[in-house]
């Protein structure tokens, strides 16, 4: 059963935009008020996933990783169970994978993987100078 699909991935040059969304179905529809938190990670090339940001699908707060603060929005659109990731300003270093994610009843990090019970395939990111 497929709870997450990233879209919305594809290259473009330093300095553009783009935005991600993730389609969100079953478990995490149902629960998506119950304390849920949603996230983006990416993982480049021989490196680890890390967390780029998140948002507490209840409360609405939000948080990011230094790297991305000011550039990147996280925002969600429960109506259509979808989750987004507005990226402007794009450097090459913010290349790679990027998959969203969704963890039951949170307590540790936001970017803690372990935090997160469901995720998405993933989609491309490239972007060059």
């Amino acid at each position: 059963q497929v709870h997450l699909v990233e879209s919305g991935g594809g290259s473009v040059q330093a300095g553009g935009s783009l935005r991600l969304s993730c389609a969100a179905s079953g478990y995490i529809v149902r629960n998506i008020y119950n304390n849920m938190r949603l996230g983006w990670f990416r993982q480049a090339p021989g490196k680890e996933r890390e967390g780029v940001a998140a948002i507490s699908s209840s409360a609405g707060t939000t948080w990011y990783r230094d790297s991305v603060q000011g550039r990147f929005t996280i925002s969600q659109d429960n109506a259509n169970n979808t989750l987004y990731l507005q990226m402007n300003s794009l450097k090459p270093e913010d290349t790679a994978m990027y998959y969203c994610a969704a963890g039951r009843s949170p307590t540790g990090a936001w970017w803690a993987e372990l935090e997160y019970n469901f995720w998405g395939q993933g989609t491309q990111v490239t972007v060059s100078s």
